[in-house]
């Protein structure tokens, strides 16, 4: 049986923050509004208005605007503010949860996960931006003569198109890096969360962002997608693999870039040598952080035959003593499911799986008495390829355990998916390293569920086959903001053919030095 504590209602936020945050939405003042819910109870957090197609244009007007006097200014004032959106983000964490726990009904200690996210990514892209943006020397083509020069260019205008699972920093993580390319942003967070994106967002006005450079529009992305992605140069965009493709499409049709983080069916490997106490720990926060609402968490977990029947008993025994509880306190390991629709994909998978054959060992059922939305951990054993869990993404707070007999068929069984986002290797250091380039996944950790690779921010992030296309984070989560321009300067000889010089003699001659700087070593 899974700890739980006494529910504990969620307290209303500030009325006038509510307010506050919901007037920074780009809307005519006559337009409906849609209210947020908070999952913990059902009870109606706030309103924003519900944006129409041409609240979108507005938006894309102004930040268009004032991105060419942003784009002006020094790199340093860009960073600066960054820097300041860094210290505001931890001095002011206490609202900032409060605001998150109340519209994702996740547990305190994963909605500060996010907030430490944010952090790391301003301060990060900071101190790097100048680096990663600056012009550099690239080899000319006639040595000594040529003289170029890669720069980089902001793209004008960037979409952003953030879920409801983690919205505070996949509303703003990838906005911070195109703003110091130098773009504007217009932001479309999820309409089930719009205050935590909204805070988000207001703390970087605070911090000296210019208020019309960075837009939000508000509303289902089935009116507003396509009006953002038809006036802008880039989408990022974070979801199910499915709408993913339309994306895709819609900005294909374009000519523009995008760059997607979908969906993920992350396998965990097990494997005899590994710490059994560690794993274990381990094993509860990449299957049950933030409910198992995160792209990155663990869905399948391959233990080998030599460790099976000690480590399964104790990672089950360790799930049941898990505890779930609704509120703003620090006590709960596991919070609610967001929303009724996630509920019942959750409950169907498990139901599904245990007619079919699957045993439960731990949770498997929906706990109303802690709150609408609640789900127990559940780890079941004995899940085969004819389940709905088997392969399709659950998206929730359930794992299948399977027994193999060595590492060679555990990597076999983590790459048998169309996913390809996140993996977690437990075993020796060296050894999971070898085999961790041996998993076809954007990401995989070594002894740790998923935060090691998720927060070496210097490094890309995102996934293979049908998990997304692009990065984010590293050179790569900037530079795709960018427009990449060549500049080449010639001096003295021309690279093509010398006046009066006959051709075949050009010809004869260029031979000549291009098979002498093969053997020059600066050029290797």
């Amino acid at each position: 049986m899974t700890t739980t504590t006494a529910p504990h209602p969620s307290p209303a936020l500030d009325p006038a923050l509510v307010s506050r945050l919901a007037a920074l939405v780009t809307a005519a003042p006559d337009r409906p509004r849609q209210a947020s819910h908070a999952p913990f109870t059902g009870d109606v957090i706030g309103e924003v208005p519900t944006c129409t197609a041409e609240d979108v244009r507005e938006a894309q007007r102004r930040a268009r605007a004032a991105q060419v006097e942003w784009a002006r200014r020094p790199i340093a004032e860009r960073c600066a503010v960054m820097l300041r959106y860094h210290d505001l983000v931890l001095e002011r964490q206490e609202q900032i949860l409060d605001v998150a726990q109340a519209e994702t009904g996740k547990a305190r200690v994963s909605a500060f996960e996010e907030l430490a996210d944010v952090a790391m990514t301003a301060r990060y892209y900071a101190n790097t931006a100048a680096k990663h943006l600056r012009p550099t020397r690239r080899q000319g083509a006639l040595p000594l003569l040529t003289k170029t020069t890669e720069h980089h260019h902001p793209k004008g205008l960037i979409g952003v198109i953030s879920p409801w699972n983690y919205p505070l920093t996949l509303a703003v993580s990838d906005a911070i890096p195109a703003l110091l390319a130098g773009n504007g942003v217009v932001l479309k967070p999820d309409a089930q969360t719009p205050f935590t994106a909204l805070i988000a967002v207001e703390l970087l006005y605070e911090a000296g962002l210019p208020r019309d450079l960075l837009q939000v529009v508000t509303g289902a992305g089935r009116v507003l997608g396509t009006p953002l992605i038809e006036g802008v140069e880039y989408l990022m965009f974070t979801g199910s693999t499915a709408t993913g493709r339309t994306v895709a499409e819609q900005c294909a049709r374009r000519l523009i870039g995008f760059s997607a983080e979908l969906g993920g069916k992350n396998p965990m490997v097990v494997l005899a040598d590994a710490d059994l106490e560690k794993t274990v720990e381990g094993a509860v926060r990449a299957c049950f952080s933030n409910s198992g609402q995160l792209c990155i968490s663990v869905e399948r977990m391959y233990v080998e035959d030599a460790v099976y029947d000690r480590f399964v008993p104790a990672f089950v025994e360790r799930v049941q003593r898990m505890r779930l509880a609704a509120g703003l306190t620090w006590e709960a390991e596991m919070g609610s499911l967001v929303s009724q629709d996630q509920l019942d994909v959750v409950s169907r998978h498990v139901d599904d799986a245990v007619a079919k054959g699957a045993r439960v060992l731990a949770g498997g059922r929906a706990r109303p008495d802690l709150g609408p939305l609640f789900y127990e951990p559940t780890v079941l054993e004995g899940v085969t390829d004819g389940m709905e869990l088997a392969r399709d993404e659950t998206f929730g707070p359930v794992v299948a355990i399977s027994r193999v007999r060595d590492a060679e068929e555990a990597v076999e069984r983590a790459n048998d998916t169309e996913y390809g986002l996140n993996a977690s290797i437990w075993t020796t250091p060296a050894r999971g390293a070898e085999l961790a380039t041996r998993i076809r996944s954007g990401t995989v950790n070594v002894n740790e569920a998923y935060a090691a690779a998720w927060a070496s921010h210097d490094a890309p992030m995102g996934g293979m086959k049908d998990s997304g296309v692009g990065r984010r984070h590293g050179a790569e989560g900037i530079l795709k903001y960018t427009e990449s321009q060549t500049v080449a300067v010639q001096r003295g000889l021309p690279v093509g053919p010398l006046p009066g010089l006959p051709l075949d003699r050009y010809a004869k001659v260029m031979t000549a030095g291009l098979k002498a700087l093969r053997r020059a070593p600066f050029l290797r």
